[in-house]
């Protein structure tokens, strides 16, 4: 296949090759049309959650309940942790 794209997509596309991340134009598009298909995937139901998510951690902030980096770092990470240890062999 053989595309031909209008310079605003082709700035687009060489902004993401210039960044380092991306070795080609390929790997870009790849990219793009994964995450579309990821995003298009979502069922109403994970859509609503994760408004829902959004809107508690919006009142949280309201209320003054947010926590600074570093603590947060720290829960993330002890997050990341124990899901790695679920995951092992044997568990």
């Amino acid at each position: 296949m053989h595309l031909n794209l209008p310079p605003d997509l082709e700035t687009l596309i060489n902004k993401r090759l210039s960044s380092g991340v991306y070795t080609n134009a390929e790997d870009v598009l790849r990219h793009a049309l994964e995450a579309q298909d990821a995003e298009e995937s979502w069922t109403d139901e994970e859509r609503r959650a994760l408004s829902a998510h959004i809107e508690e951690g919006y009142q949280q902030a309201e209320r003054g309940e947010l926590i600074d980096a570093d603590r947060a770092r720290r829960e993330i990470q002890g997050m990341k942790e124990k899901w790695r240890e679920g995951r092992l062999p044997g568990r």
